[in-house]
């Protein structure tokens, strides 16, 4: 009998034993997964932007939340308050597998503390996109399990939140974004009930509250995983509005694209991509090696940009 027919003949039993005697952790190679993280980036755009200087990225694990068992950290908004900056973020519960609102607060944007959990409902939530309107803060974070938009109020800023209104109802809704400009409210978000990060709507009010209606140019993204879902804070500079998009192809977070709007009324709308898009991508290595998804870009009174980001490296088991 040849050797080859030999191996053949004690492959299977080979595996018996391997099987009856290792554990199965080692039997068989643990299934990778994303270890997302939360950067700062500074630049003289928020089109040009890196890592800040002396500032080790990242800034935020989930290793720094401490008030529950968390898998990562995502999708951070920044607010700065008097001498303070505030950031709200996405933490993913590791026994729920839903999502909450965390807190971290710095004096200079740069070295950010914990606080703690600030927002938790019975369904997943995160991307919580924080803002000023009239003397009071707004969350608007994503609630797609809940099948709504549901826009929250602080009661008190910044640890205590309740909702105040539904801005839409019915659907999937995915990273919903406002922003005001030209006397009215506009809301981007992705709604591919299949979860395919391929379809951007567009609706506009003249109330943050409501009604809501559709813009008639939605979808204005229909079946492009490239350009669809949003990716952070929508930016009006004054004439100007630039939204950021997450490109999710070959896979979901891979990097960040930019889109001026040149026509934006309720009957007509324009975009073109700004010539640096994108404007954030896998670095190749380190915390953010595999992909980037999100940026909230603020302008400082030196007239340099500070962002928040995230990233995401594979890790296995």
């Amino acid at each position: 009998m040849s050797g080859t027919k030999v191996k053949e003949q004690l492959r299977p039993l080979l595996k018996r034993l391997l099987s009856s005697v290792l554990p199965r952790s080692a039997q068989q190679p643990r299934p990778a997964w994303r270890e997302w993280g939360i950067g700062i980036y500074q630049g003289s755009t928020p089109f040009s932007l890196a890592p800040a200087p002396n500032v080790e990225n990242p800034v935020l694990t989930r290793r720094n939340v401490s008030d529950l068992s968390a898998r990562f950290v995502a999708d951070p908004f920044m607010l700065r308050r008097a001498n303070t900056w505030y950031m709200f973020f996405e933490v993913m519960d590791r026994k729920t597998r839903n999502g909450s609102i965390g807190l971290a607060v710095s004096e200079n944007g740069r070295q950010w503390k914990y606080q703690q959990i600030v927002l938790q409902e019975s369904f997943h939530l995160s991307y919580p996109y924080v803002f000023e309107w009239n003397g009071e803060h707004y969350m608007l974070p994503e609630s797609y399990q809940a099948n709504s938009i549901c826009l929250y109020k602080a009661l008190a800023f910044p640890t205590r939140w309740s909702p105040c209104a539904t801005l839409l109802s019915g659907h999937f809704y995915a990273d919903p974004s406002v922003f005001q400009f030209c006397g009215k409210w506009w809301l981007f978000v992705e709604t591919s009930a299949e979860q395919k990060s391929d379809t951007l709507r567009l609706y506009y009010a003249d109330d943050l509250m409501g009604p809501w209606l559709e813009h008639p140019a939605s979808p204005i993204v229909n079946q492009d995983e490239r350009m669809a879902r949003p990716a952070g804070r929508v930016l009006v500079l004054e004439d100007r509005v630039i939204r950021f998009a997450q490109d999710c192809f070959p896979a979901y977070g891979t990097q960040v694209r930019a889109f001026e709007i040149t026509k934006l009324t309720p009957t007509s709308y324009r975009e073109r991509e700004v010539a640096q898009s994108p404007i954030l991508g896998p670095s190749g290595r380190g915390w953010n090696a595999s992909g980037m998804h999100h940026i909230d870009p603020h302008r400082l009174d030196t007239g340099q940009w500070l962002a928040c980001v995230d990233g995401w490296l594979s890790v296995e088991g």
